[in-house]
């Protein structure tokens, strides 16, 4: 029988919100992958978020009714961003800390949801495509078409962004997400001890394994961004 064996460079870990920098070079050593893998598992998606560290219970209220308006367990919705570990993960802002100009970047892991949410992409794809359904605005007339070509590539990835989707009638899934959206940061708003985010927004992904993969791949992305910085400055 042998001992449990965890990255070397996770044994000092003990913080639920580590530093950014400590973040970052426990993602780069010990083991790498298997690092970014429990550093995604347990950090970037388990226990109390930040955001709502001066009242975690409000964040349970949250999610308890996330999960009656979309009916889904309350266990497949969780945070990430900035609002999980205080700061942004993001390439070209990593460790901007949480404020009331960050994003609420929720995730979802459902595989009834994801599908959902992809026949309706598909249909508005093909009505894209066939010219029955046209963008009206300016910022419609830039995004649509790259959505309509970065989707597919994300489906066959296992997750699914439903801002990439029109809020319209005929895509009703993804429509009642986004209503729910605005809907939860108004109830935020008006909710003491809550944070007051911009916006919020919903990744669904098909599993578990998607979540862990797409996540992994994020924080390697962070790495390699953060060596070319290094490189630069040398």
């Amino acid at each position: 029988m042998e001992p449990f064996k965890i990255p070397e460079s996770l044994k000092g870990l003990t913080n639920t919100y580590p530093p950014p920098k400590v973040l970052l070079e426990a993602a780069r050593s010990g083991g790498e992958w298997a690092a970014r893998v429990a550093l995604t598992q347990l950090w970037l998606s388990e226990g109390i978020p930040h955001a709502f560290g001066n009242c975690p219970a409000i964040y349970e209220a949250v999610r308890c009714w996330l999960s009656d308006q979309l009916e889904i367990h309350a266990k497949e919705i969780s945070l990430v961003g900035s609002a999980r570990l205080g700061y942004s993960l993001a390439p070209k802002k990593f460790g901007v800390p949480f404020d009331s100009k960050s994003d609420l970047d929720l995730f979802i892991v459902s595989t009834n949801l994801f599908e959902r949410l992809k026949e309706d992409f598909y249909r508005w794809s093909a009505d894209f495509e066939s010219g029955e359904i046209k963008p009206l605005y300016t910022k419609e007339k830039k995004w649509w078409p790259a959505n309509y070509n970065q989707v597919p590539k994300n489906i066959q990835q296992g997750f699914i962004d439903t801002t990439k989707i029109p809020n319209r009638e005929v895509y009703p899934v993804a429509q009642k997400v986004n209503d729910i959206m605005s809907s939860l940061i108004n109830k935020l708003k008006i909710t003491p001890n809550a944070p007051k985010p911009r916006k919020a927004s919903v990744r669904c992904y098909s599993s578990w394994d998607s979540f862990v993969q797409q996540q992994s791949l994020n924080l390697a992305l962070l790495l390699d961004k953060d060596s070319q910085d290094t490189n630069e400055i040398n």
